[in-house]
This record gives C-alpha cells, sequence and structure tokens, in this order.
C-alpha cells in the first residue's frame, strides 16, 4: 500500500506522516529531506545551479539512505547522518531552487520508487500523488493558512536556537510556495483524486485521527 502526501512548506506533512506510518506498520519515506541532502552536497560543493554537467556530476556521487536504526527517520548522505544539517535556513533557503531542475528530481525520483518496492510506504512531498505513485491508493494534500504556517516554522527554528523572525519566515515560506507551484516540471498541486486537509485549525491530534480514518476507510473497501 503506498499513501502519498503533498502540500506546502511547514504544514506539518513529515510529523503526520510519520506518525501515520508508524500507527499503520508503514515504512516512512521523507522526499523532502532527500532534496535537502543534494541542496547540502550542491552548497558543500559550489555546485553551480546553471551548470547542468556540474550538476550532473555531482548527482554521480550522491547516495542518499535512511537510518531507521534508533526508532527515527534520519536521512544520509553518502553514509553520513545530516538530519541536523539539512534543516538550516541557508538549505531552507535554496532547497526549492535546487527542486526545480529536472535531472535532480529525475534521479530522485527513481530512488522514490526503488525504496518503495515490496513494502507499505508513507511518502510526503511535493510530487508523490501526481508524478511518483499517480496510482498511489490513498492521496492526500496538506494545506494551512500562510501565517499559522509561518509561526509553526518558526516555533521550530527557535528550539534549535536559530535565530529568525516572523516576516522572514513567512517570505521564504511565499517564495517557496511560489516557485514550487510554477517550476516547469512536476509543480506542486493537487491531484484530481486526492483528499485535500487544511489543518489551519487542527491539533495533530485531530488530525492525525483523520487521516487514519481515511487510510481504514481505504482499506476496508479493499476487502
Amino acid at each position: 500500500m503506498i499513501i502519498a502526501i503533498d502540500g506546502y512548506s511547514a504544514c506539518g506533512k513529515s510529523t503526520m506522516a510519520k506518525a501515520l506510518a508508524s500507527e499503520i506498520g508503514a515504512v516512512y519515506i521523507d522526499t523532502g529531506a532527500m532534496y535537502r541532502a543534494v541542496t547540502l552536497y550542491f552548497i558543500r560543493n559550489d555546485i553551480n545551479l546553471e551548470d547542468m554537467e556540474a550538476v550532473s556530476s555531482a548527482l554521480e556521487n550522491i547516495v542518499i539512505s535512511f537510518d531507521h536504526s534508533k526508532g527515527l527517520n534520519e536521512c544520509l548522505l553518502n553514509g553520513e547522518n545530516i538530519e541536523s544539517l539539512i534543516r538550516t535556513k541557508e538549505v531552507s533557503g535554496l532547497v526549492s531552487e535546487v527542486a526545480t531542475i529536472s535531472l535532480v528530481r529525475k534521479k530522485l525520483v527513481e530512488i522514490q520508487r526503488a525504496m518503495s518496492d515490496h513494502l507499505d510506504v508513507v511518502m510526503d512531498g511535493r510530487d508523490i500523488g501526481t508524478v511518483v505513485f499517480p496510482d498511489a491508493k490513498v492521496k492526500l494534500f496538506i494545506t494551512a493558512d500562510p501565517l499559522i504556517r509561518a509561526e509553526r516554522r518558526l516555533k521550530e527554528y527557535k528550539k534549535k536556537g536559530v535565530e529568525a523572525n516572523i516576516t522572514e519566515v513567512l517570505e521564504n515560506l511565499k517564495k517557496r510556495d511560489y516557485i514550487d507551484s510554477n517550476r516547469k516540471d512536476s509543480p506542486l498541486k493537487v491531484a484530481d483524486d486526492a483528499i485535500v486537509i487544511d489543518n489551519s485549525k487542527l491539533t495533530r491530534e485531530e488530525q492525525l485521527e483523520k487521516v487514519i480514518d481515511i487510510v481504514r476507510r481505504s482499506q476496508e473497501e479493499d476487502h
């Protein structure tokens, strides 16, 4: 069973997807972390995003995997645990631009499909229900008011000791929304058969309960 979860930045997709996967005994795959991993590699190696030869060459040197050994879902780049390094403002500010590059998307879609072989998977991102798994059994699209999303992201930054203000965070989210929704290759959009959930006024628990109900009903339809 494949559950595809798409939506905007800072909507709590990953938190909800992790909890859902745990609840139904599926494997959680954070595709956003994969794009962040590529972004970190490009930053570290001064890759010019407009030089497709350099991008292609860099992608050949990138191996992305996940470590589930501690009950967590930590992203590894060429064997290095980079989970904390990919959540910085520097990476957040560039990841949407990296994600517009078709070569990057092609490589990561191949990896994402390979990861789902013979497994029950909960996968979240921007194009999971539209491109990666258009035949997914359950498709969800998560959204929320931009200001509420910015407030949530600001809280995350403060917990990590990252300096930021609400105006800066809101502008970053709006910029990412625009880039994600208007890129030529696999833009962020609602799949025709996706269920849209606006979680602006939902607690994490309420949202999870709602999603579990959707998945259970889908499973019942199969029996």
